[in-house]
Parts: structure tokens; sequence; C-alpha cells
């Protein structure tokens, strides 16, 4: 399978040849496949929202290519204003960028500027609400008047109208109570689901990623050092520590008891393998 997105060498050096020069990305090569549930995750400072806004052509590389079906999105000015289309990418807190005087025309404002007719613009509107848990009659109201939550909402409404073949989220539940949180995972999965979207989430949530990731990409110092599913990237517990992440919260605590001599398998990362290490451990000590 040939991949969707691919950066092949991709660099990024913020303030080249001043004395705060940093070097954001060091030849990064990623590549992303269609259908995939991307996770991101890195320390702070890391390069990870620098990544994520070269693969939709926000920020133009130091060096090396990001390829839209393997073509360089740098090209020309017609590759790079597709690339923004194809690739959606939503902002942390993204609800400070709403600004239309209704929630419809917040959320129709990329297909907008499609040029798309007015019927398919409405649909668009009529299916990225439903997919963002926003209802019609929500439509009609200033974005203003709604809560945090549904702002944020409206605004991943937005992005998914334009139905990019890859959307991005960079920390989508940053700042929701864990309700709030585990409803908006809920509408993105959905969305993959329906849609066979390709979806890329940066988080700092461990457990978040366990759960709903194919595929995690750690990102350190501008480099790539870790990647794979789940399991295979949260074994690598000290070397996690060692970039400032962590692993899930259910991870630590059945590292724990093993190291206390119970008879469980410490590559837990979800509460569904724990419920089931737990039955397992209860079976066999009462069989």
């Amino acid at each position: 399978m040939e991949p969707i997105l691919e950066t092949k060498g991709l660099s990024c050096v913020y303030s080249k040849g001043t004395p705060f020069e940093h070097k954001a990305l060091i030849d990064v090569d990623f590549k992303v496949y269609p259908g995939e549930y991307i996770g991101i995750i890195g320390h702070t400072g890391s390069g990870k929202s620098t990544l994520i806004q070269h693969l939709n052509g926000l920020l133009k590389p130091t060096g090396g290519k990001v390829l839209l079906h393997g073509q360089d999105i740098w090209v020309n000015a017609k590759e790079t204003r597709k690339a923004r289309f194809k690739v959606g990418l939503v902002f942390q807190y993204p609800e400070y960028q709403l600004f239309e005087e209704t929630v419809y025309k917040d959320i129709s404002f990329g297909p907008k500027n499609m040029k798309l007719p007015p019927d398919e613009i409405d649909r668009r509107v009529h299916q990225s609400a439903y997919f963002a848990g926003l209802t019609d009659d929500q439509l009609q109201k200033s974005p203003f008047e709604l809560s945090g939550g549904q702002k944020r909402r409206v605004a991943i409404a937005g992005v998914i109208a334009m139905e990019p073949e890859v959307l991005i989220l960079d920390e989508p539940t940053a700042g929701l109570d864990p309700i709030g949180r585990e409803s908006i995972m809920q509408n993105i999965r959905n969305y993959h689901d329906a849609k066979n979207a390709t979806i890329i989430i940066v988080s700092h949530s461990m457990e978040d990623m366990a759960r709903v990731a194919d595929r995690i990409v750690v990102v350190n110092d501008g480099r790539l050092p870790l990647e794979g599913s789940p399991s295979e990237v949260f074994r690598h517990g000290e070397a996690l520590r060692s970039m400032g992440l962590s692993t899930p919260q259910l991870t630590q605590v059945f590292e724990l008891l093993k190291a206390r001599g119970l008879d469980v398998d410490d590559n837990i990362y979800t509460m569904e393998e724990a419920k089931a290490a737990l039955l397992a451990l209860s079976e066999r000590r009462n069989g």
C-alpha cells in the first residue's frame, strides 16, 4: 500500500544563522497510510507540533520534502493550496479561532473557500456537525453562546466539513473534563470508522493513545526514536521515561503488581485488558 502522506529527510531550523538557532526537526522520515489512526506523543518542545504543521503546508521545510500522494506539496502554489484542503489541521484550543455569527456559518467557512455549490456546503455542514456531536438546533446559535466543549466541536466540524483525506488534531481534548474528553474521542473514532478516515492525533494522554491509536509515533528532540503499535511502544517504559514521557497508568499498576510477585502480564494498556488480566488471575487462583 502506498502512503497517502510522507516526509523524506524533513528538517526544520528556527532562527537559522542567529544565536537563537534551534533544530526542531532533524532528517525525519514519516509515513501515513490510508485509514490509519496514528497517535503522536512527545514532551513539550519535542517537535511534534512542528511536525504536524509541515504536513499540510503551514510550515515550509528547511530541508527534505513533504509528499501528498507522492507529490511534493511545495513544488508549486497549486500543490500547496491543495495540501491545505486535503490535510485538515485542528489546532490546540481551536475554539479561540471561531469568529462567525452562527455555528452554521463557522462550519461552512472552509467549504465556501473551496468554491462548492450551496447544496453541497449545506450537506457538509450537517454531516460534519453530526460527526462532531452537534445538534441541528445548535447550528443557528452564536458559537459564543456555547460551552467550551461545544465550541471545540464547532471548530472540529469546520475542518471535517472540508472532507480532508487526513485529519490532524493537536490535543483535541486539552482542558476538557473527563466526560467531555471521552465524548470527543468517541466522536473522532465514530468519524474514523464511518468514513475510513485517516486520523493523526497529538496527545499527552497515554491512556487515550493506548485505547484509540493503531500506531504510536514518539517524537523526541526533533527525531522519531520509537514507533509501532501501542503494545510495542509502551513496552519501552524506561526509554519513554528518559524522554520525559510515561506509560499508561494501568501499565504502571500492573508493573507494580508483577514486581510484588503476582502472576500477571505487565503489558497492559487499556481497561479492557486490565479486566481480562484480573479475571484470568482470579480463575487461576480459584481453579
